[in-house]
This record gives C-alpha cells, sequence and structure tokens, in this order.
C-alpha cells in the first residue's frame, strides 16, 4: 500500500460540480422533524460544516423558505432567525460586526436556544421590576397632614 493511499483525502467542490448534498440535508431535516415529534429530540445542522458547491445552500434555503416567524438579535453581531415554512424547522444565521456570515444552522426544534430568556437574565428582570414598583409605589404615596402642615 502506497504512503498516498493510506492519507485520507478530503475533496472539497469547487465550480458548479454538485456535491449532492442537497437532498440527504433535506432528508436529515426530515427525520430530525419526525423525531422532534416522536421524542421531543432537537437537532442542529451546522451548514458552513458540511461540504456544498457554490448554489447549494442558496437551493436549501430556497426550498425551505420564510414562515410566520422571524427574530433578529444583536449580540456581537447581528443574527437572524426565522422559522421556515415548516413549522419546527428554523434557520438561524450569525454575523460578524462587518456583517459576513460566521455560522448558519438549520435548528430542528419547538423554539432555539438563542431565542428563549436565560435564567440568569429573568432573576435580574424580576429584581429590576420589584424596584420599579417599589419606586413607584413610594412615589404615588399620598401626602399625610403632618407633611402639609408647615
Amino acid at each position: 500500500m502506497s504512503e498516498e493511499a493510506a492519507i485520507p483525502q478530503f475533496n472539497i467542490q469547487i465550480g458548479n460540480d454538485l456535491t449532492w448534498n442537497v437532498q440527504p440535508i433535506l432528508h436529515e431535516i426530515r427525520h430530525a422533524l419526525d423525531k422532534l415529534l416522536e421524542t421531543g429530540e432537537t437537532r442542529v445542522i451546522d451548514l458552513r460544516s458540511i461540504p456544498l458547491a457554490p448554489g447549494e445552500e442558496d437551493r436549501i434555503i430556497d426550498t425551505l423558505c420564510c414562515g410566520e416567524v422571524h427574530a433578529k438579535l444583536n449580540a456581537l453581531g447581528p443574527s437572524e432567525i426565522y422559522e421556515t415554512r415548516f413549522a419546527g424547522v428554523w434557520l438561524v444565521t450569525h454575523h460578524n460586526e462587518e456583517n459576513d456570515i460566521i455560522g448558519r444552522f438549520i435548528e430542528i426544534t419547538r423554539i432555539p436556544d438563542i431565542l428563549k430568556s436565560q435564567h440568569e437574565d429573568m432573576s435580574i428582570a424580576v429584581h429590576q421590576l420589584e424596584n420599579e414598583l417599589s419606586e413607584a409605589a413610594e412615589s404615588n404615596k399620598p401626602e399625610t397632614d403632618a407633611e402639609t402642615n408647615t
């Protein structure tokens, strides 16, 4: 056996040659959606970790299309999250501060984790709301006769 044959070769498709990964990815999404319905198990597909020829990522996104829910958030660069036309299938795209795509994921879940409120943030929110309600109650207190008789 030659030394070359022992080294695994990674072949990235370039040009207009197809990798033929579009249909398998769509089948993977279908199976993951079925699993979500049956067991509640979620799945994340990192589109940037799969070899795709130019235009294939767009074909996947065009097939999924946009659904009814769309969210944008800003944390270390903008992120865009939208549910596709297939309920439970979400496209999550992260950008850096220069608006370059740094990550693109298909999440098969009821709601992406990035949209869920974090426990620590909710804990801070409770204290903020308590403080504001307390301050509002203090400022709305009617003046007593002793305070008005000077």
